[in-house]
């Protein structure tokens, strides 16, 4: 019997555009996961899982083991890590940029700065080679409220529109990393599952190119 492939997503929008990849490759989900109360949603291959985490959860239960396959952002990767995943295939999906966003220009201008952000690894690495000194406060969301409160100079988020910077008073000054969703790969399950997973990075690869 084949080794079940688990392929690790978040809801929303990466799931969403990640389906007609899926599709190119010959995999269609039989649950619809924003109606479905399962976690681990079955497929037309009954040896093909689609397990469905948080976004910033994804390559963590890829690396582990847990997942074979998964589909992460860039923003995620560059705040947790690449270790034990490889990152063969930049899907173009979910795009955005990371910005560094606050009322004003000179607010950056500060000898110390106090940025505000849920990518406190990024932000400080950001910074640290522009040789900036910072104070990081972690934020899970509504970061642009940080600047309007006095509780932070600067935010670092992701900035698609960047209308609601926008309706908030602020301004994308510094252009950190652009982001899109990555697939992403166990390092072990690419020797046990070898023949399987090039395959299926393969079909992937020309699902984008196609697209």
């Amino acid at each position: 019997m084949d080794k079940i492939l688990t392929i690790a997503l978040s809801k929303g929008r990466i799931f969403e555009e990640t389906l007609p990849l899926l599709a190119h490759a010959g995999i269609t989900p039989i649950d619809d996961p924003e109606k479905s109360r399962k976690l681990i949603l079955d497929t037309n291959q009954s040896d093909v899982k689609l397990l469905i985490i948080r976004a910033s959860d994804v390559p963590t239960y890829v690396a582990h083991g847990a997942a074979q396959i998964g589909v992460a952002g860039k923003d995620v990767l560059l705040e947790q890590g690449g270790k034990d995943l490889y990152e063969p295939v930049d899907l173009h999906i979910a795009e955005c940029k990371l910005m560094v966003a606050a009322t004003d220009e000179a607010k950056l201008a500060k000898k110390r700065l106090r940025v505000a952000t849920k990518y406190v690894k990024t932000a400080r690495r950001y910074f640290a080679a522009k040789g900036k000194q910072v104070d990081v406060i972690k934020l899970y969301g509504s970061m642009e409220l940080a600047p309007l409160v006095g509780l932070a100079d600067c935010i670092v988020d992701v900035v698609d529109t960047g209308n609601t910077l926008k309706a908030n008073g602020l301004s994308p000054l510094e252009h950190i990393a652009d982001i899109s969703s990555r697939l992403i790969v166990n390092k072990a399950a690419m020797k046990t599952q070898c023949e399987r997973i090039k395959e299926f990075i393969s079909q992937i690869e020309h699902a984008v190119s196609t697209r």
